[in-house]
């Protein structure tokens, strides 16, 4: 006897909050704002490789400020679709790991930051 399995739906991620519209608004938002950023829905994941980046930071003795995106229209128009995710300079450089603090500076250190 052979059993079917009804596949369960997938959701958007963005909740279909993703059009046309958003995502280019996005798109203009990239450039704006501090030159790292982490991104992520504000999870324990997300928020701890925020605080890794700010203690990396404070150790290389940057006085950088951390934007902390949580718009998934904004997250989409980087092409990051697994979070948490660090952009520096509007380059996406780490995704889908929550990095320590001696990995954020040795990308940091990596690109020049």
């Amino acid at each position: 006897m052979m059993r079917l399995f009804k596949k369960p739906e997938k959701k958007s991620c963005c909740e279909g909050k993703c059009n046309d519209e958003s995502m280019q608004e996005s798109l203009n938002k990239q450039s704006q704002g501090a030159r790292i950023k982490v991104l992520g829905s504000g999870c324990a994941k997300c928020m701890t490789l925020e605080e890794n980046t700010k203690l990396a930071l404070n150790e290389l003795g940057q006085m950088q400020v951390v934007d902390h995106v949580t718009d998934f229209s904004d997250i989409a128009s980087y092409g990051v679709m697994s979070t948490p995710a660090l952009v520096v300079d509007g380059v996406v450089v780490s995704f889908g790991k929550v990095l320590s603090k001696d990995e954020v500076i040795h990308i940091l250190n990596k690109v020049g930051f």
